[in-house]
């Protein structure tokens, strides 16, 4: 199931500098959740496993099933909108994880995610999911966001990783001149980026874009350093960087008052 990886010699330089414990693995299947029978096989090729679990106190009664089993006690590796590179601090040393898919993500591409997750790797505060991030902030972005609880999850998954970009996104612009090949996968990716994130407030009025897809886009852009329209743009600051999930829950409560806010002045003016 899971087998090492080789890597090349930029991608090992990155190792040595951010991350230089970590293990990095193949994994031969796809996968939301390693199935905790099958996680346990890292036994074979880690020192030790150190599964951790969170107070069930911190979720609403209605999440997503595999939220739930996350808090529980069962060794949970990688959640759903984890991408085709997962790693974890459960395992000593640190382990990054690639999916199967990895096989068919071009090489440029692929090898910058693995950079990213030595550099995220490299952040102690910076935990592995979204939950401890919220802790029991969790509840009140459920209270903020007027959706079901799948595009709560998107939308607070969306919010940590722009979070994480305002870590890293120093760390990749740094590269240029000593990493180029992985600068400029970074500075080309965003670039992509720009047209859409332009359109996005046109795109969502509309409904050709939902809100959490929108959010999840444009939390993407931070770790390239693009340009955000608003209301994102409100994420894009120090304040986000230190508040962290206090701040993330007071821009959902003031971004879905303004939402309502504009519906009900459209449907005012429709109806006159």
């Amino acid at each position: 199931m899971f087998e090492p990886r080789t890597l090349s010699t930029d991608l090992e330089a990155v190792r040595e500098e951010y991350a230089p414990d970590a293990l990095v693995l193949d994994v031969e299947t796809d996968f939301e959740t390693i199935p905790p029978a099958a996680a346990e096989n890292l036994g074979l090729v880690v020192e030790s496993l150190s599964p951790t679990s969170y107070p069930a106190e911190w979720l609403p009664d209605d999440v997503p099933q595999l939220l739930g089993a996350y808090v529980s006690s069962d060794f949970t590796i990688g959640m759903p909108g984890d991408g085709t590179v997962v790693w974890t601090r459960q395992t000593t040393p640190p382990t990054v994880f690639l999916k199967h898919r990895a096989k068919t993500t071009p090489q440029n591409f692929l090898d910058f995610l693995v950079a990213e997750a030595f550099v995220q790797l490299s952040f102690e505060d910076v935990p592995e999911h979204f939950l401890p991030f919220f802790g029991e902030h969790y509840r009140d972005l459920t209270t903020a966001i007027p959706h079901g609880p799948n595009d709560v999850y998107q939308i607070a998954l969306a919010l940590f990783e722009g979070w994480i970009g305002l870590h890293t996104r120093d760390v990749f612009e740094s590269w240029d001149g000593e990493y180029d090949a992985l600068y400029d996968t970074w500075e080309d990716t965003g670039e992509r980026l720009d047209e859409r994130l332009s359109d996005l407030p046109r795109s969502v009025a509309l409904g050709e874009t939902s809100f959490p897809n929108a959010t999840e886009f444009a939390c993407s852009a931070i770790k390239h350093g693009r340009e955000l329209p608003a209301p994102f743009s409100a994420l894009d600051t120090e304040a986000y960087l230190e508040y962290g999930p206090a701040y993330a829950v007071r821009w959902a409560e003031k971004t879905f008052e303004q939402l309502a806010e504009k519906h009900d002045a459209r449907r005012d003016a429709e109806s006159n």
